[in-house]
């Protein structure tokens, strides 16, 4: 690292843990390093997307996404395909990527683990779906991208709530989601490999998992996910009973999820959902946490896309 962008959103994390003051240490890390460091405020929606924009039109190295896992996503946009290191500073709500990497350490301790991390050319989710209004749509994705239920729940959160109330909101949404969402059935074509024909079933969920360790109460969601992986790591819900979701979901909170007919972990080149017999009922997709749009979605991978700024000793 030899000129470093610090891109942070001060409404990260909940309102009594203003970051400007930590952003501040750990930029002072780098700066005793010998590194040229400029700290970046997002000002609203996209603002860590436009500011990273920036920041690699300007020729800086290293762009470190400091908040949580949507201000990575942000940030994630602008860097693959290019040469421009990505770092995570978790200051966030949700901060999978940054537990996933080891990372979840206040702020001046994951800087000094940054600054020697070594960095890797990884692969990337690839996500397409429609908006509201109508048109297709693509963004790229570290951590996971879902279609079903996981979107739903993501729809209904408030921001400011979120804020407020951090993890605590997760668990009230998600008890709702449970108790009151209906789980329509899509379709999904999985393409298992790139010369077999498409295997179309019909499902109520589908997770694309990027990394194997969520932190928190899931963990390991989906064994066999990681990083590096050049393929899809799949979890899809065949069944619309909420005791088959809820027995699943305490399973991985215990580390003891299995799968089978009716939840089935799979690997697959990429994945397209539609929906079902020309049903309108809307199902709504997501990527890193972040609500996107709905059905048609397309999920694939692309190989070498970001350099990622990983940790000793991480096992992502």
């Amino acid at each position: 690292m030899r000129r470093v962008a610090l891109i942070y959103n001060p409404a990260s994390g909940q309102f009594w843990r203003p970051p400007r003051t930590a952003i501040e240490r750990a930029a002072g890390v780098l700066r005793n390093a010998g590194i040229e460091v400029e700290t970046l405020e997002t000002q609203g929606a996209g603002g860590a997307e436009a500011l990273a924009k920036d920041a690699v039109r300007q020729g800086f190295d290293t762009v470190i996404a400091c908040g949580g896992d949507g201000t990575v996503h942000e940030v994630l946009q602008q860097v693959v395909g290019t040469d421009v290191a990505l770092g995570v500073l978790p200051l966030g709500t949700a901060n999978a990527l940054a537990a996933n990497l080891g990372l979840l350490l206040p702020p001046v301790k994951a800087m000094r683990k940054l600054l020697a991390a070594r960095p890797v050319r990884v692969p990337v989710g690839r996500i397409s779906y429609r908006t509201g209004s109508g048109e297709t749509q693509t963004r790229y994705f570290t951590v996971a991208a879902g279609v079903g239920a996981d979107a739903q729940f993501l729809s209904r959160l408030d921001a400011g709530l979120k804020r407020r109330l951090g993890y605590v909101l997760y668990l009230m949404e998600a008890a709702r989601v449970w108790a009151t969402h209906s789980f329509p059935l899509f379709e999904a074509a999985f393409e298992e490999c790139a010369s077999c024909r498409p295997r179309t079933v019909e499902i109520s969920q589908l997770l694309a998992v990027r990394i194997r360790d969520f932190g928190g109460v899931l963990h390991n969601l989906a064994p066999g996910a990681t990083l590096h992986n050049d393929g899809l790591r799949l979890v899809a819900f065949k069944t619309r009973s909420r005791y088959q979701y809820l027995r699943f979901l305490l399973a991985v909170v215990f580390g003891r999820q299995t799968f089978n007919g009716q939840i089935e972990l799979l690997d697959a080149v990429s994945v397209e959902c539609r929906p079902r017999n020309r049903s309108r009922t809307r199902v709504f997709a997501e990527a890193d946490g972040e609500l996107l749009g709905q059905l048609p979605v397309r999920i694939e991978i692309v190989p070498d896309a970001v350099t990622l700024l990983i940790p000793a000793n991480a096992r992502p």
